[in-house]
């Protein structure tokens, strides 16, 4: 029996590459398709996890499937993946010289269908952004699709003034989270 088949539940480069951190390359990339939208009331750490298990359970496969989504948080409320610019720009001012929170779940299905899941959780801090920062930080379009309208691993990354928790889990798949859950289920992981 050869090594088993590992599908990866997103289009996102950013987690094939986080991913090819642990040594590992999905067999297939798969994303999805599923309505992403909260539900009513949601809190955003229950979010967070629905969407991971919903993606994960999403794909058909007989393999293993990885799964997850990165939510970022103002308290209660839940920032959108931004498509505009007005959403980016409200979405920077919101965080603005004030903390905010990164839910990233990762829910891996083994063969049989049995899941397991973890979510990582990660308190990020803006500095007080001016309107010139915010205004170049728009201009070069990082953030087009990105959870709360930024990308930890680009520019924005030089306005964060801390983070406590997952580096990895920001930028879209926690990976002490991803390999804790792979070894618990028998995969073969470094």
């Amino acid at each position: 029996m050869g090594a088993p088949h590992l599908t990866l539940a997103s289009a996102s480069p950013r987690r094939r590459e986080l991913l090819g951190r642990l040594g590992l390359v999905p067999d297939a990339v798969t994303p999805a398709d599923i309505d992403e939208t909260p539900h009513k009331g949601e809190l955003p750490r229950a979010y967070a996890l629905r969407m991971g298990r919903e993606k994960a359970a999403a794909v058909e496969t007989e393999g293993f499937v990885l799964a997850g989504d990165t939510v970022v948080a103002v308290g209660r409320r839940i920032l959108p993946k931004t498509e505009t610019e007005a959403e980016a720009r409200a979405c920077l001012e919101l965080m603005s010289g004030r903390r905010h929170q990164v839910l990233s779940s990762v829910v891996l299905r083994a063969p049989g269908g049995a899941m397991r899941e973890r979510l990582s959780e990660t308190v990020v801090h803006f500095k007080r952004l001016s309107a010139e920062e915010i205004a170049a930080y728009l201009a070069d379009g990082e953030w087009r699709g990105k959870a709360g309208g930024y990308a930890i691993q680009g520019a924005a990354e030089g306005l964060i003034e801390w983070i406590r928790g997952s580096h990895s889990g920001v930028m879209g798949l926690p990976l002490f989270e991803t390999r804790a859950l792979l070894k618990a289920a028998g995969f073969p992981v470094g």
